[in-house]
């Protein structure tokens, strides 16, 4: 295992009077990755449950087709808040804080590799998530009319996107090359696995989509001819604010399902190595933000020639049905270790297990959505999809917040509190995007509030609102029933879910250095090798 200091002095307590500050010093300061995790996963929740409440807004606004209630002029900025506070204010955060938070734990390590960088990789995104509010609150953005806003606008979102390109370095860096000795590609756990094939993929596609970020602002800032000025932005960031981009950010939602299937069903997860190129397929999707090209099947294309059509058949297939196939192969895996032996009901695997099957959903919806004579382009299908992907994935991130939370704070919660939360914020996520979905069909367009077209358009975007505020509430609720727990819960122990990784080898809540002795590992679940009566399937 590589060794790599991560954590500065600790700074002592000279009395009651300075204990709160040097307690908010610390954290700010602090090179704990299970502190710098929380602290993206706390914004990312808060970001979150706003983008649920700009959700409502918007629905309620396009269930009056005839007005707005905001100026016309907003709408367009309205749109783009919503869809940044999804992706890259909310999921995005989620996903690497709760990977920094986790992953050196599961791998045995002490420290996570250069946890300096993912400290200032959380000053970069959080500054940048501050300007981009700022901006868009003061008719920056895309489509806004105050110049400087505009421009602090593109400025803040780079700044997010070199926040988190610094901190997912970090977790890459980490899993290549501070594992317990033992610990072979092979036996990485699955949730860590995930995280290295989102974060490859981030690797990828971060610095494109940054590029793209400097391109925008030098063309707003000198002439604005080559991509439209403020009008342009949206086409130049818009392959990371949706799909297929973001299934990569959901592959972590994925790999944590199978994770908690393993814990529930006290068993070795099977067919390990088919799992682990399932998530790779799921990610390939990450590639159109490189070669930024909607790939979709033109209309009539069975009319075309043969090479004609094997020329867009090809990369529309690489781009929306390998992942769908990356899909099935995960959740196919987790079908067959259902039925080997029976979970146990805890939360995280309901939790895990409606998000994955949730975002799923996001991810055939795509490629229906791609077909030409589906005639779903311009239209709110695409958010919809958004919804079903990263929607879904915050449900199951959820389930690893509740999972991992007792190995942090040493605090157990109610598991009979959480698990009506897990069936709340499914149905929240499927009154949020089904509505929008079956209004994409019906030509109802996106980004817009005043349209005419057929059928109970109040009523589809009624209940979209409606799911939106179930979402927002179930993470409000999940929080709060762990800050109860956090109060008033009763002590954790060091392995409250019978796991079988590394974390819960250690104490709960875990010591700055995670581990009192280096571990050496012999299989893929080293904890269940300790335990009697393991299966060693």
């Amino acid at each position: 295992m590589t060794t790599v200091e991560t954590h500065a002095p600790a700074v002592a307590d000279d009395g009651a009077g300075t204990r709160g500050w040097s307690s908010a010093a610390d954290w700010l300061t602090t090179t704990d990755h299970k502190q710098i995790g929380r602290l993206f996963t706390t914004v990312g929740l808060v970001s979150v449950v706003a983008a649920a409440f700009l959700g409502v807004l918007l629905g309620v606004d396009r269930a009056d087709t005839s007005r707005s209630l905001v100026r016309a002029g907003a709408v367009t900025q309205m749109f783009a808040g919503y869809r940044v506070a999804l992706v890259w204010c909310g999921l995005a955060a989620v996903v690497v804080g709760i990977a920094l938070a986790v992953v050196p734990l599961q791998l045995g390590a002490r420290a996570l590799a250069f946890a300096r960088l993912a400290l200032l990789g959380w000053w970069t995104w959080l500054t940048g998530t501050v300007l981009v509010v700022v901006s868009l609150a003061a008719n920056g953005g895309p489509g806004g009319g105050n110049h400087k806003f505009v421009a602090l606008f593109l400025l803040g979102h780079l700044l997010q996107l070199l926040g988190l390109l610094a901190a997912v370095v970090t977790l890459v860096t980490s899993i290549l090359t501070t594992r317990a000795p033992g610990m072979n590609m092979r036996r990485v756990p699955v949730f860590s696995w995930s995280v290295l094939v989102a974060g490859l993929g981030l690797l990828i596609a971060l610095p494109v989509l940054a590029g793209n970020t400097v391109i925008g602002y030098v063309d707003y800032r000198y002439g604005r001819s080559g991509f439209g000025g403020n009008d342009g932005i949206l086409g130049l960031l818009g392959f990371g604010l949706t799909q297929p981009f973001t299934y990569v950010l959901a592959v972590p939602a994925f790999g944590f399902a199978l994770e908690a299937l393993a814990t529930a069903t006290r068993r070795r997860l099977s067919a390990r190595g088919v799992a682990f190129a399932g998530l790779g397929l799921l990610g390939a999707g990450v590639f159109t933000a490189v070669t930024q090209t909607d790939l979709g099947l033109p209309q009539n294309a069975f009319h075309l020639t043969f090479t004609t059509w094997l020329g867009d058949a090809v990369p529309y297939a690489f781009f929306y049905l390998v992942p769908i196939l990356g899909a099935v192969v995960v959740l196919g895996i987790g079908a067959l270790n259902l039925r080997s032996a029976k979970p146990r009901l805890i939360s995280p695997l309901v939790f895990g297990l409606l998000g994955a099957g949730l975002a799923f959903v996001g991810v055939i919806g795509t490629a229906v959505q791609h077909l030409g004579d589906a005639r779903l382009g311009g239209t709110v299908f695409d958010e919809s999809m958004t919804l079903y992907v990263v929607d879904g994935s915050i449900l199951a991130l959820l389930g690893a917040f509740v999972y991992w939370c007792p190995k942090w704070t040493g605090r157990a919660a109610d598991d009979r509190k959480l698990l009506p939360l897990a069936l709340l914020g499914a149905l929240g996520t499927v009154l949020a995007a089904l509505p929008e979905a079956i209004a994409g069909f019906a030509k109802q367009p996106a980004a817009a509030t005043e349209f005419h077209i057929g059928g109970p358009s109040q009523l589809w975007n009624w209940a979209s609102a409606i799911g939106h505020l179930l979402v927002a509430l179930t993470v409000l609720a999940v929080v709060a029933t762990r800050l109860g727990a956090l109060r008033h819960g009763p002590a954790a122990g060091d392995d409250p879910w019978d796991g079988q990784t590394l974390e819960w080898a250690t104490s709960s809540p875990a010591p700055t250095d995670n581990f009192a002795d280096v571990l050496t590992v012999m299989s893929p679940e080293p904890l269940l090798d300790l335990k009697p009566g393991s299966q060693a399937s």
